[in-house]
């Protein structure tokens, strides 16, 4: 059997699976091509583990049992033939917040702001990108956000009436960070995502997504999916929450890749990170963000999100945002990229793996029902706090 998780040979990963001997999720690692449960009062959840001095040597180290073959888990991971008595992979985080940074990439936002402007209109679209880049020129990726450089062609293209919210955020001095979910909401390799079913335009938002513990220390990285309904957070960024949060809109995975001297913050910057979807209409597309062009650092945006304005006791999970915005029509010319019930997303980078999901309306879903305090009392039952 194929692994679909496509995770490397090297590296530390971990994760968390569900069994159903167990009344709680699982801490678990992959070791020859097999999963291995890991929990101990020392670690009960990935967050506890992401507090240890040196989480990649305590993975390496742990003692733990075979809970089944890599390929299997994940091949039962998914929703639609999922066997009830046998594992499945969880998202690979639990106490942790969910965060997202918004606008990281230059590039893209330069295209938001030419949609706005444009209204829909392709050959307006074409006019106002050949002005704006006769102010600003084309090559914007070494823009540094909040320089005097990036005030100056913001004053440029406020003076053009090309203002907007994107602006402020893309190249201005403060990040946009949001909160994508709440903790223990967000789902894991072969889960359903969900869609809010007043969304008639909305895609899938490729991302590598930063582990950092309490104090801030960045620990590793995983893949993301930040679904996102483009028409609501088109009306209004007041919006956001709504287009940015419903159930199961948040998926994670398939592990967190720790850091040790097999993967580091050098490899994410320099990563790329592949979309592909498959619809059962035989609708297909692919695309690609290099992480290389982030206009803002890994660094930069987990400080943004976290310092001493705003702590995290149980640290976060933070996406990084993306440069890649579908725009292959499906369907009606013009109309661009939306989805459709049953689209599978698969979201690749060759030293993460890869995160599979089956796209499908939010109260179709299997709802969200064990947050913390399920997690607490069954831990606590288990006598592992």
């Amino acid at each position: 059997m194929t692994d679909p998780t496509r995770l490397p040979a090297d590296g530390i990963f971990v994760g968390r699976a569900r069994t159903s001997e167990a009344s709680h999720p699982l801490v678990v690692t992959v070791r020859d091509g097999q999963v291995i449960e890991i929990t101990s009062s020392a670690a009960p959840t990935v967050r506890d583990l992401c507090e240890l001095r040196d989480p990649a040597d305590y993975v390496r180290s742990a003692e733990g049992k075979a809970i089944a073959a890599l390929d299997e888990i994940a091949a039962n991971s998914f929703e639609a033939r999922r066997d009830a008595k046998k594992p499945i992979l969880l998202s690979p985080v639990d106490l942790q917040a969910v965060k997202a940074s918004g606008v990281t990439f230059v590039v893209s936002l330069l295209e938001r702001v030419i949609e706005e402007q444009a209204r829909g209109s392709a050959e307006k679209a074409d006019a106002i990108r050949a002005d704006i880049a006769g102010l600003i020129g084309h090559d914007l990726s070494k823009l540094k956000p909040g320089s005097p450089e990036a005030m100056e062609i913001k004053a440029k293209l406020i003076s053009r009436g090309a203002w907007s919210q994107y602006l402020e955020v893309g190249i201005g001095p403060d990040a946009e960070i949001f909160t994508k979910c709440q903790p223990m909401a967000s789902v894991g390799f072969g889960a359903d995502v969900g869609l809010h079913p007043v969304s008639t335009w909305n895609n899938p938002e490729p991302e590598i997504a930063m582990i950092a513990d309490s104090s801030g220390r960045i620990v590793g990285a995983t893949l993301g999916n930040d679904v996102n309904l483009r028409d609501v957070e088109g009306r209004s960024a007041l919006l956001l929450g709504k287009a940015k949060d419903n159930n199961a809109s948040a998926s994670l995975g398939p592990f967190i890749r720790l850091f040790d001297d097999t993967f580091s913050i050098a490899d994410v910057k320099r990563a790329t990170v592949r979309l592909s979807v498959e619809g059962e209409d035989g609708f297909s597309l692919e695309g690609a963000s290099s992480m290389a062009e982030i206009s803002r650092s890994p660094e930069e945006l987990v400080k943004a999100a976290m310092g001493p304005h705003h702590q995290y006791p149980d640290g976060l999970a933070l996406y990084l945002g993306t440069m890649f915005v579908p725009s292959k029509d499906r369907g009606e010319k013009g109309k661009g990229f939306t989805h459709k019930v049953g689209d599978i997303v698969t979201i690749s980078s060759e030293k993460l793996g890869a995160l599979v999901n089956r796209v499908r309306l939010s109260p179709d879903c299997p709802h969200w029902t064990y947050g913390a305090s399920h997690l607490m009392r069954d831990l606590a039952r288990a006598g592992l706090i």
